[in-house]
This record gives C-alpha cells, structure tokens and sequence, in this order.
C-alpha cells in the first residue's frame, strides 16, 4: 500500500471514529456493478442526433440537444435512464465495505439504488433524500442519510440531466445545495468515482473555498492513474496525463487531496484496511474463570480490573459477554475508566450477558447467535483463563473454544493469552503450531508475540503491558 494512502487510512477513520466522515459517490463507483457511465447512458440518444459520442465532452450539452429536437420532450431521456439502471444489479464491493462503517453522511449524483441497498444489507436505518420537501422531515432512527441531489431512477422525470436542469437548479434544489455547502465544511469527504466536472459540485465548492479561504476542510479524492488506451496515440495519451496532472493541481485549491492508484483493485485494498483497523477498534474479550489457582482470587479480579481500565484508556472499545468469575472485574475496571473520560457508556462497550435460563438445547442455539453477534462488532479477539465447573470437577471452557472459531469464521485477529492457562493455553499452543493460519495479522513477529504471553507467569499485573502491546500493533498503533 503506497505511503499517501496508507495515511489517509489514518486520517480518514480519525474522521470515521469521531462521525465526522462522509462520503460523495459518483458514477464509477457504480460501474463494476454492470451499470453504464453516462457517456453510455446517453449513446443511443447522441446516435438519435447522428453525433459521435466518443468526440462529445460536453455531456449534458447532448442531453439537451436531444430534448431540444424533440420538442422539450424527455420521454427517450427518461426511458434511456430507465433501461440503463436495473433494480437488481448488486452492490459491489466497495459499496459493502463502506456500508460497514459508520459513516452517517451520504452524497451521490448516481440514480441507482446500490447504497441504500448496501447499507440496509448491513443492517442499517437509510434515510434516503432525492427531492427537496425530503429535507425537511428526517426518518426515525435512521444510521445514514444519503442525498441523491441529481434524482432517483424510480422517478426518472424528475433526474437531473439536460442544461435546463443544471440551470434550475439553484432555484428548484437550493436547498440540496446549502445542505452539501453545510456538510462540507462540518465533515471530511471521501470523492469516489467522482470526475469533479458536474457544475453543481463546482459551484459548492467554489462558495466554500471563497468563504472559508485558507481554512478549508481537507476532503480526499481517489483518482487512477492515466493509462495510454489502445486505440490512443501517443500525443493524445500524453495530453490526457497531463490533464490529469492539472486537475489533481487544481483540486487543492479546495483542499482536496487526491490520491492515485494504479489500478482499481487499490480501492478495495484500501477500503478493506480501513474496515479492518475500524473493527480492530473494537476487542472482544473472551473469558471465564472456575479455578483462580495458582494465583488466588484477588490476584485475577485484580488483573482483570486493571485489563479494563488499560483497554479503555488507549482508546480501545470493549465487547464482552461478561464471563463467569471474570466478567464483572474486567467491566467494573472499564466502567470505571469510561466514567472519568467524556465519552459514553454506549460508544465504549459492547455488553452481551449470556442468558442461563431455558431449555438447555435451545440455550445452545440462542447462545451461538449471541456469540456470533457480539463478535460481529469486535476486530479482534483475546481469549483469558478459559475454564469452567464439571459435575465434579473444574474442567476447560468448551464455549470459549466455539468463540475462537467463531471469530476467525468472521476474520477477527485472535489473541489467546496462554499464560493465563485453562482453555486459552490450549488455543495458544494450536495459534503457535501454524501461525500462518491462526495469527497472519500479526506478520513474521507474530509467533514471538504471542509466546510472550503464552508462558507461565506467577505475576499476572505482568502481562498487562505484552497485552496492549500486541492489541495496538493490530489496531495499527493508532486508537485515536
């Protein structure tokens, strides 16, 4: 991953982390869905007007040239837009990755319905804006609001395509423009598939950079890099790479930050990482407690306690089902810690009480969903002691086996302490065998890590340190 990016990854979840991210699709996001960009969609309407499209470089000219001809008619220009975005392509997966963030604030010129589509995939509330009175009512509950400020495909007669519609805009869609002026300047912009040639966009960004000068928001862009087509000479590839150079110059003047890949599968790359590093936020901690020997009691509340606190205060989000014995140390040391920061109870842990009543084998059930779900919010999972009470005797924690191959099943990095004995040193060893399998996060120095904290230790305050170690170099060393 190229240096320029991979700080963006930083940057940019800073800005995820806080809620103060957004994002601006355009149409090459929607391409690799099978949907056409809109030099294509109006091809068979340049064709109507024996124009060459290929030679076109003022699109919404054509589209207006053909309502033109057709008397301000715009029923081939809405069929046009009908027959070139089906409902059912599906989202690809940059819209997927995307949609696992919590990104709030959505802007797209697109008519197609991939994000909202992604987004309620993953389980969200949308609240989908394309036409002003939409503004001023807001969906209950909704965890995203994405402004379609060029229309909808569901109602083709109302899209913005033809000079006339970029004319009126101010008028007939003001308010989608001071509310994309307002987002602007409040949240940090990821530009993707976005050419920065729609005049709407221009015009906002032009207010914005007049009004605030030198302080404007930095915003980032994706572009890729220029390559020389087949049927291109070399004096015309050597004049779009210099277009291009231009552009990205230009660009910040509206502090916007472009970013080049060679290739398109970067995005995805990219957008993976960032996912990931967002969930590494989040540590499951999987644990129980049945024989507190050779330590003692106080010694591992403790060492649970003090776990608590540490994880909370380098910024870590903790998930945990409260496990026998161990649980109520280990959250009564975050809550402690949330309590003295400003933050909230609900932005730092994720509590999942696992329920004792019912029928055993329908607790079962109910108890791999629970773990499946708590484990969906984490990135990473760290697995403690492991062991519960036998009909007679203190046996390992079978449960806490199901967790660890639950999370690799959902990509967590796991982490099993093996110094803390019990099932967690079973896992340990398992981890050290084939780290290739088990621990590939942690690259070539894996193995040392987690031998660091898989020897017996009559001091468990000691393995505090190695611990949070291991838990930053995932998150990237970085949990702001």
């Amino acid at each position: 991953m190229k240096s320029a990016i991979r700080q963006f990854v930083t940057d940019y979840l800073g800005e995820v982390v806080a809620g103060d991210a957004a994002v601006f699709a355009g149409a090459g996001l929607s391409v690799p869905s099978g949907y056409v960009d809109w030099r294509e969609l109006i091809r068979p309407l340049a064709e109507e007007l024996d124009l060459k499209i290929d030679f076109e470089t003022d699109l919404i000219g054509v589209a207006q040239f053909h309502v033109n001809a057709n008397g301000a008619n715009r029923d081939r220009l809405h069929k046009a837009v009908i027959e070139a975005i089906s409902p059912t392509n599906p989202p690809t997966s940059n819209h997927e990755l995307l949609a696992q963030l919590p990104i709030r604030t959505w802007w797209t010129t697109n008519y197609d319905k991939l994000i909202e589509t992604a987004l309620r995939s993953a389980g969200k509330i949308v609240d989908v804006k394309s036409a002003v009175p939409q503004l001023a009512t807001s969906r209950p509950g909704r965890q995203a609001t994405l402004y379609k400020m060029h229309g909808d495909v569901d109602r083709p007669d109302e899209a913005v395509a033809t000079r006339d519609d970029y004319e009126r805009y101010q008028t007939e869609r003001g308010a989608l423009i001071s509310a994309l002026a307002g987002d602007l300047v409040s949240k940090t912009f990821l530009f993707l598939g976005f050419s920065f040639t729609d005049p709407n966009l221009s015009h906002v960004l032009t207010q914005v950079r007049l009004t605030f000068k030198s302080n404007q928001r930095r915003h980032y862009a994706v572009f890729r890099k220029r390559t020389k087509l087949p049927d291109e000479t070399d004096e015309q590839f050597k004049h779009h790479s210099l277009r291009q150079d231009l552009v990205i110059e230009d660009l910040k003047r509206f502090n916007v930050k472009v970013l080049v890949v060679d290739e398109y599968a970067e995005i995805t790359e990219f957008l993976a990482e960032l996912v990931a590093r967002y969930r590494r936020r989040t540590v499951f901690v999987s644990a129980s407690v049945a024989n507190f020997e050779p330590w003692g009691k106080e010694a591992v509340m403790e060492f649970a306690e003090t776990l608590g606190r540490r994880l909370i205060s380098s910024g870590t989000r903790l998930a945990t089902g409260i496990g026998l014995g161990f649980g109520d140390a280990l959250l009564s040391g975050a809550l402690r810690e949330v309590m003295q920061s400003d933050s909230s109870i609900e932005e730092n842990l994720v509590l999942r009480p696992f329920p004792q009543s019912g029928n055993p084998e329908q607790r079962a059930a109910v108890w791999k969903k629970y773990r499946e779900e708590i484990t969906s919010h984490a990135g990473i999972a760290v697995f403690l002691f492991g062991t519960k009470q036998g009909d007679d005797v203190v046996v390992l924690a079978d449960g806490m086996e199901k967790e660890f191959e639950i999370a690799r099943e959902q990509g967590l990095a796991v982490v099993p302490v093996g110094a803390t004995g019990g099932m967690a040193k079973e896992l340990s060893d398992r981890t050290l065998v084939d780290p290739a399998q088990f621990i590939p996060e942690l690259g070539e120095n894996g193995p040392s890590l987690i031998q660091a904290i898989a020897e017996h230790t009559n001091d468990l305050s000691g393995l505090i340190e190695p611990l949070i170690s291991v838990i930053r170099k995932l998150q990237g060393g970085n949990t702001s």
